[in-house]
């Protein structure tokens, strides 16, 4: 999420300031916004492991999903995990938060800009970066919105799978399609299978 938020203010400073962007987005500022995302990230993941660790687990062992995600080894302790949802749940909130407020606000600013041209080239750059945060961000909200009960196994499986595979595997795809020369040649494929069904 963080990393596609310093993305978002990377396309910002692209879009809203061409000719300083080298200045603005020094190295030495890029080395620091991502490894400041690898610490929030670490952080993050210590306080979680933390509070899986506190729990007791009781008869079976086995969990009903095809990876360790946080709220299905939550479900299957026996202790109390309110401590741990509450974790998961502020945790949760402030990374969304933070990452959709840096997103947002980067998105809010380029789209004010004041020329037609400008909007409208503003929007090649950062068409492949707003599908990426829309497949992500819909994605983790069809899987935390969905009610955890017994019958709802099935989508958070379905979600999980999606927002592990299917993001990662479209990535490269979605941002290279802003390549001029992979458009004209997904064109002259597309093309050529029309033209010899017809």
């Amino acid at each position: 999420m963080f990393m596609l938020a310093v993305m978002a203010h990377d396309r910002f400073v692209a879009v809203c300031n061409p000719l300083l962007y080298a200045v603005v987005m020094s190295p030495k500022l890029c080395h620091l916004l991502v490894a400041g995302t690898y610490m929030w990230v670490a952080l993050s993941s210590v306080m979680l492991t933390y509070s899986v660790l506190q729990l007791t687990y009781c008869h079976s062992k086995a969990i009903n999903h095809f990876s360790c995600e946080y709220s299905v080894v939550i479900s299957v302790s026996c202790s109390g995990s309110s401590f741990s949802q509450m974790a998961c749940l502020i945790i949760s909130i402030k990374r969304e938060a933070y990452s959709l407020l840096i997103t947002l606000t980067s998105y809010v600013v380029i789209v004010r800009m004041p020329s037609k041209g400008g909007l409208q080239k503003a929007f090649s750059t950062c068409t492949s970066h707003l599908t990426t945060i829309s497949f992500f961000h819909g994605i983790l909200l069809l899987l935390y919105c969905v009610p955890s009960s017994k019958s709802s196994w099935l989508l958070v499986k379905v979600f999980t799978a999606l927002y592990t595979v299917l993001i990662p595997m479209l990535n490269p795809l979605i941002y290279s399609l802003r390549n001029k020369d992979v458009k004209d040649t997904v064109r002259r494929l597309i093309n050529s299978r029309l033209h010899s069904h017809s």
